[in-house]
Parts: C-alpha cells; structure tokens; sequence
C-alpha cells in the first residue's frame, strides 16, 4: 500500500520538501515523518496494535493527520469524530466502533473507559525516535477509516472504507485531475468528512504536493488565506461558494495561485457556478460521490469541456449504471438509480450485515440517488431516492431529528422535510401533531433538541398540525409536506 508509508517515502526522497502545515505549527517531510514515528511511539505505549481502532476527536489542525499515519503504521485504523457532536453523539460513535484510545485537544475523554491522549502530547517537534515502532505490512483489504454517515434509521453507521480504497481514490483523483508534485491543497471543509481526509489532504500528500489546514470556514478568511499561502487548489460545498460569490463587491483577491477548485456534497446550481467562476477566475469543477465511494466517483474536466448543471464524467478505474428498480441497465438517456462499482467502493457498514447486504448488490453499490448520463456521457442528477437534507454539505437524514422528537412523550407523530436556503442548499423542518392533552409547544420541543442533536441538525422551525397527512397506505406523506407553503419558504 503506498500511502500509509507516505510521511517516510516523502522524506527520504526530499525532506526539506514542505508537508503539512496549520496556523500553530509547519512540518517539511522530515518532521512530518518525525511527528509520525513520534506519536506512533505513544499510541503503541498506550496499548494500540494491529486491528484497533483509534479516535480522533479533533478540530481541523495537523495533529489530526499526524495521529492518522501513526496509527496506520501500528496497523490500526482510525474514526475521525465531529468535534460539534453532543456527548450522546459521540459514545454512540466510539462505542460503535469499538475505539480504545482517543485523541482529544486537552487529553480528557467525554466518556467512561476509553483512553484519552493529549494532542500536544503525541510528541510534534521533538526529535525523531531512536527505534520507532516498525510499520506494519497492511493489504488492500485492511481497514483504514471508519467515516460515519447519518443513517435511515436515525443512528448514525460507520463506512468501511479500506487502504486498498484509498489507494485507488487517491490514484484516480491525481490522474483525473493532473495533479503532480507543485499540488498545494487548502483544506478548508472537516476532517471527520472523506471529501477532507482524501482530497484535501492524502491526495495532494501522494502526488509529492503539500497540504495547509485552515481552521473553521469564514467566508471574509478564505481569501486573505489564499493569498498568503498560495494554493493550487481547494474543495467546498455549495454553501461555501455563494458565500463567497457574495462578498462585498470591493473584495478583489489575488487567485492568480488557485488552478482549480471542486465541488461536491450537494448539487450547485449552473448559475452559482457561472457566477464564482466570472467573478474570481477560477476554474470549478463539480463532482459527486459518498462516503461509501470513498469520496468521488464523477467530476467534470478541469480543462473542459465542463458542463455545468452536470457532475462530470466518471472517474478513472470506475464504473457507473443507470438501472431500474429491479437493477437492469435502462435505456440510454434514460433516468434510473445510480450504481457505482470498483476499487473505491466501501467494505460495508461496521457492525450492519443487513444495510451491507441492500447497499452492496452483486458487486455494484445502490446508491439511493437517480440520474441520467446525457449524449456526451456527463452524469446528470435527477433527485434523491432517500429523504436526506443536505444542509450546508452536511448530510442530516430526517428519521434521526424524528427519533429525537418522538422522545417527548407529548408528540404523535412528526416528519422532518427540507426547506430551499438561498446559501445552504436545505434546511430541515419539522411538522408535528400532538397527543390529546399535550402541553408542550414548538418552543419546548426545540429547546429539548440541542441536548440531542448537532446544532446544524436542528430544524429552523416546528409547525404544529392537527393531523399530518398520510398517503392511501397509511404512511406519512412527505410529498404533500414538502407542497405545503412553510416549506417552500
């Protein structure tokens, strides 16, 4: 496997190359590899071997991939967690997962019986070790990265996604984009995201490039943070490119560094796309993928032609279908479900046999989403199977907010839409109806929710209705929902 081994095949090649860097700290490949062998040397201390799985409880910063490549040389994998999650979040996470040792900022754990480690604490800027822990022989089917996704079932499920993965993502996101050794990545999206740990940094990390960890995203920051760094590249959602589409018009940046930027998570309209581009002179080239395709497995060329309103063409060493609800290949042009197939595609779902078994079907992952590849073989998104919301490039699924609303023994029944957001895309809202001789009201109701759920989860409003409706099944019918005018906002 090639990128585990990065940090110390980089320095023995060109160590006073530049790595990786923060605001806190800098690291050519020599240090890198040093802060590696360094931190390895305390995980090892602290129990951790071959098959474990380590936590990473962190805020964008280095330590975070520092941690990554240490624990891959002992063999482990590793979870990256959302530093936002409510505690109940994220022991459903580490215990889910099965994490021994974690990695926080101040070295604390916020759950009982896991073993917490200090960021500062994993040795970054002392010597290199005399006798690092030797690296372990790992095979494309060991696994690397646990990333957790929101599940139709209202808990969240760890994605499988193996070395053998990665290696193959990271290869074709270079060879697609032409990346090479002068690639400078700006992370500025999470690390607990594919999207932030593959593209933002082990691919420009094994194309020979560097990577500059920002910390959370403001839109007045991104700029003046290009300008002193200057990047090659970098990868955001939606949200993030209208806002800076709507900076003051006195806002004139020097991007002349920026070679390109991607867009993923969520569609983007053809008109933001024209509008970023002609304002900042950049290249955009939007792309779709998931986490259970360790990132992309469709982008638009970089030297074109791109077309927008599209999500480009598929990915080198990929493969996609449009097929019917039975899983045969529609007609050309034709709309269906997207199925992907190829080295990229996921293990399964930690600890789910049976989501495994409905998303994995024979060798090609069911997506949920419907598409359409037009005349020039360009893949076209039509809607989405499943109820997501995606809010701002988050992925909320509306049964886990339902969960949480039905513990208020006043709720009946409650069902979660998204709303149109001019910058985030979609925000939920929830419609309840309520037991006879309920007391509680909307105000209550999301008051009760942030000890529960993520604050970008929380709904923007509550409605009250008498009944919600239903379909001739009987089943809530969100379709008639989303008609309703609260949420067409």
């Amino acid at each position: 496997m090639i990128v585990p081994s990065l940090p110390f095949t980089r320095a023995a090649a060109r160590p006073d190359a530049p790595a990786l860097r923060d605001d806190r700290l800098e690291l050519d490949n020599a240090g890198f590899a040093a802060a590696v062998a360094a931190a390895a040397v305390r995980l090892q201390a602290a129990g951790v071997g071959r098959g474990d799985v380590v936590g990473l409880l962190l805020p964008n910063r280095a330590e975070l991939i520092v941690g990554l490549f240490a624990a891959w040389r002992l063999g482990a994998a590793v979870t990256p967690i959302n530093p936002v999650l409510t505690p109940v979040e994220v022991e459903h996470q580490v215990r889910d997962a099965d994490v021994d040792v974690l990695i926080t900022v101040d070295g604390t754990a916020p759950i009982d019986g896991v073993r917490p480690i200090a960021a500062d604490d994993l040795g970054i800027g002392a010597p290199a070790p005399a006798d690092p822990p030797p690296a372990a022989e790992l095979g494309p089917d060991d696994l690397a990265l646990l990333i957790y996704t929101a599940g139709t079932t209202g808990k969240p499920k760890g994605v499988m996604i193996s070395h053998g993965n990665i290696d193959a993502m990271t290869a074709s996101f270079i060879e697609h984009l032409d990346f090479g050794p002068d690639e400078h990545s700006l992370l500025i999206l999470p690390l607990f995201h594919a999207n932030g740990v593959v593209l933002g940094t082990l691919t420009p990390l094994r194309a020979g490039g560097q990577a500059t960890i920002v910390g959370r995203f403001k839109a007045d920051a991104l700029f003046p943070a290009v300008e002193k760094y200057r990047p090659t590249y970098f990868s955001a959602v939606p949200a993030i490119y209208a806002m800076l589409s709507a900076l003051p018009d006195d806002v004139e940046p020097d991007t002349s560094s920026l070679r390109l930027v991607v867009c993923g998570a969520a569609p983007m309209p053809a008109e933001l796309i024209a509008k970023f581009e002609n304002r900042y002179g950049v290249v955009l080239v939007e792309g779709y993928g998931l986490s259970e395709t360790t990132t992309a497995s469709t982008i638009n060329p970089v030297a074109g032609p791109r077309k927008p309103g599209t999500v480009g063409r598929v990915l080198p060493g990929q493969q996609i279908r449009i097929a019917d609800s039975d899983g045969n290949d529609v007609p050309a042009g034709a709309t269906g479900e997207v199925l992907i197939a190829g080295p990229v595609v996921m293990q399964g779902y930690l600890n789910r046999p049976e989501d495994t078994a409905k998303t994995l079907v024979d060798g090609w992952l069911r997506t949920g989403d419907v598409g359409r590849f037009d005349e020039d073989g360009y893949l076209v998104l039509v809607d989405r199977v499943k109820d997501m919301i995606i809010r701002g490039g988050e992925n909320i699924y509306p049964k886990e907010i339902e969960a949480a609303l039905y513990e208020n023994p006043d709720v009946f029944e409650a069902a979660v839409v998204a709303r149109p957001h001019p910058v985030l895309g979609e925000v939920p809202i929830a419609y309840v109806s309520l037991n006879p001789n309920a007391t509680t009201n909307t105000a209550s109701l999301l008051a009760e929710l942030p000890e529960k759920l993520s604050r970008y989860k929380i709904p923007v409003e509550v409605i009250l209705l008498e009944e919600i409706p239903k379909n001739p099944v009987g089943k809530i019918d969100k379709p008639t929902l989303r008609r309703r005018p609260e949420t067409a906002g």
